[in-house]
């Protein structure tokens, strides 16, 4: 399957590149599963450059219906994990 990851033109390179790097840690946690400290540090630097709520909505909403891979199921299941488990969704 062939798609694009929601990226914002207005974003800064390092901006881009961190919203990447989470996106594709969202991606392996469905595939492979991942620490949860891995999501928790990339999702807080995805919340600096995506602070707004509506905002992380419309890209979870683009992003799962392209890639199946839901950005909220991934990030409520880390968050209520405990410290060294690894999410697998």
């Amino acid at each position: 399957m062939s798609y694009s990851y929601p990226i914002d033109p207005s974003w800064s390179t390092t901006d881009i590149i961190d919203v990447v790097n989470f996106i594709s840690i969202v991606e392996k946690a469905h595939e492979d599963g991942v620490k949860r400290e891995d999501i928790m540090l990339a999702y807080t630097k995805f919340k600096q450059i995506v602070p707004s709520m509506s905002e992380e909505k419309q890209i979870d909403k683009k992003f799962e219906k392209d890639t199946g891979c839901s950005i909220y199921r991934t990030i409520k299941q880390a968050k209520s994990a405990k410290k060294g488990d690894r999410i697998k969704i």
